[in-house]
């Protein structure tokens, strides 16, 4: 029997970056919500780890042995087998967290399918340990993410709508960042709490407010 789990597009629809930290990291506040359109993943019983992939996006993927989805699997259980199978509709280095998604797809698959009875909270965990996109992908709601991006709360926002443009350049995150600490962006940002919007008017304006550190560089 499979377990089949969809991994949404991830939107930043506000995002506020600091300078790094001694250890690299930049802190950063954001609301993070979850679009209708993502990749799928399924999995099915079988004695190895395998991944299958397919879907229009399928060819971007080169390093098939290094994918996130299978760092997943391996660290919610590294003795275990099954095929997963990632159907990849959203381009690769599109700053949509479909990496991160599909990930965060395949601990919850994975934990139904070896039925591991894993928490939330122990799922945020491993989940942690992937990539600071990765914890918000799991809850896949709504969402104020801090600190390094590990930090994720739940958030009161409106159903909108987007229109998403790729122009088919990838831009992976870790040159985005290089980029950004090149151009000397970033500083002290004042803590905000949880955002929680009750009305599109109001997520539009704090949109527009706030921004996207990143669009720069």
């Amino acid at each position: 029997m499979s377990v089949r789990v969809f991994a949404p597009a991830k939107i930043n629809l506000t995002l506020n970056v600091g300078q790094p930290r001694a250890d690299r990291m930049h802190p950063l506040q954001s609301v993070v919500m979850f679009a209708d359109v993502g990749d799928w993943i399924e999995v099915a019983p079988a004695d190895v780890l395998a991944l299958e992939i397919s879907g229009p996006f399928a060819g971007s993927l080169r390093d098939e042995s290094d994918n996130l989805v299978l760092r997943a699997a391996r660290a919610l259980d590294p003795g275990r087998g099954a095929v997963i199978r990632l159907e990849k509709n959203l381009p690769v280095a599109s700053g949509i967290g479909g990496g991160s998604s599909d990930a965060a797809a395949a601990l919850k698959a994975l934990n139904e399918h070896w039925r591991l009875e894993r928490s939330a909270r122990q799922l945020n965990d491993v989940a942690a340990a992937l990539g600071s996109d990765v914890p918000v992908c799991v809850g896949a709601r709504a969402a104020w993410i801090s600190g390094t991006g590990s930090t994720v709360a739940p958030m009161l926002a409106p159903a909108l709508h987007a229109v998403l443009v790729n122009p088919g350049a990838p831009l992976a995150t870790p040159a985005v960042y290089r980029r950004f600490d090149k151009l000397g962006l970033g500083g002290d940002f004042e803590a905000r709490s949880v955002a929680n919007w009750r009305h599109q008017r109001e997520a539009w304006s704090a949109v527009m407010l706030h921004g996207n550190d990143l669009e720069r560089p």
